[in-house]
């Protein structure tokens, strides 16, 4: 039984049109991808500070320089931004749309063998509304937005990261101030 077909030359036959295979050797820090056109653009997989062949997002979206890098930066802060305030603005779009707004009240123990009235809010939102279906929409770009912002971060390139981490961070502090939040004392699995 032959094994010829088992031998692996390091040879490369630069008059082919298609990529060379991929090889993940361990020691490897970034690997080439490209299409069947000939260009091929580095993958990094550590980090890195650079602006020359940064693909964002997109094939056709590759920053070059220095400016464009800046720019990138802007618009991916921004958009860092952007989100944290959609997520805030939908939470408060949630609070208004809310229609049935029912109160229990249930006996509870109290000190000294009290007995102490708790009332519990519940709160709802009818299926076949139009705020359930702009909360709908708003929830898939929210989505959307955040596979953006986890790609952006999966380039690897410390400038984007930056502009990701940045932006939300920003975003944050802009937008959460106003959100009021509710501990509930009596909760304890977190």
């Amino acid at each position: 039984m032959s094994h010829s077909h088992h031998i692996v030359t390091n040879s490369v036959d630069h008059t082919s049109t298609m990529p060379p295979s991929h090889h993940h050797p361990a020691t490897s820090a970034s690997h080439l991808h490209g299409g069947g056109d000939g260009d091929m653009m580095m993958m990094h997989m550590t980090f890195y500070f650079g602006f020359k062949n940064v693909e964002l997002l997109f094939s056709g979206l590759v920053i070059n320089t220095a400016g464009e890098m800046a720019g990138a930066f802007v618009g991916v802060f921004l958009l860092a931004m952007f989100y944290e305030g959609l997520k805030i603005a939908r939470e408060g779009l949630l609070r208004k749309s809310q229609v049935s707004i029912r109160y229990n009240s249930m006996p509870v123990p109290g000190p000294n063998g009290t007995i102490l009235m708790e009332t519990h809010k519940t709160v709802g939102q009818q299926m076949l509304s139009f705020p359930h279906l702009l909360q709908t929409v708003l929830h898939i770009i929210q989505v959307v937005i955040s596979y953006f912002l986890m790609l952006i971060f999966m380039t690897y390139n410390g400038y984007l990261c930056i502009a990701v981490a940045a932006g939300a961070g920003t975003g944050y502090f802009l937008f959460s101030w106003k959100k009021a939040v509710v501990v509930d004392i009596t909760e304890h699995c977190h």
